[in-house]
């Protein structure tokens, strides 16, 4: 009886696992950072780095498509140290090596976002975050001009995103 209640006991913890990835899976779940990049200007005379002052506009979205932040619509762009800590640390990986103008897509699992505690009352304890974001300047540099879309500059489509 001590060998079957053991074996029942491994697949109950198993099949338990598994339900538990395939929920995070529909849901839009992620365990890693996920970059897209969606627009990236034909030029780039600067990327940003760590320790660059930058000038991000984006919008905020929960897996669902629910907005809980955007500064498109507040038309006014976050400035920051990039790699200093002053957001979340998503951010601090998934803007680094971008050019002013680009324009990426980043899936933020809750390890890198707000983590179990979340940020109530908008974002959910464990919430990826999804942000589309777009670099308006590094160190007070705007964007020289003359950006335009190139060709095949996506990593994801929104399917894998």
């Amino acid at each position: 009886m001590g060998r079957a209640t053991g074996t029942a006991t491994i697949c109950f913890a198993f099949f338990s696992i598994l339900i538990l990835f395939v929920s995070a899976k529909k849901s839009g779940d992620v365990t890693d950072l996920q970059i897209g990049v969606k627009y990236k200007p034909e030029t780039c005379s600067i990327q940003a780095h760590k320790g660059d002052r930058v000038k991000v506009h984006y919008r905020g979205t929960l897996t669902d498509g629910s907005v809980f932040d955007s500064s498109y619509e507040r038309g006014d762009p976050i400035e920051f140290e990039l790699g200093s800590g002053q957001v979340i640390k998503g951010w601090d990986q998934g803007l680094l090596g971008m050019c002013v103008g680009e324009k990426r897509k980043l899936k933020i699992p809750a390890k890198l976002g707000y983590g179990a505690q979340g940020s109530p009352p908008k974002i959910p304890g464990g919430a990826t975050l999804v942000f589309d974001t777009e670099l308006v300047a590094i160190n007070g540099r705007p964007s020289a001009g003359g950006t335009q879309k190139t060709e095949g500059s996506e990593e994801y489509g929104d399917d894998d995103l």
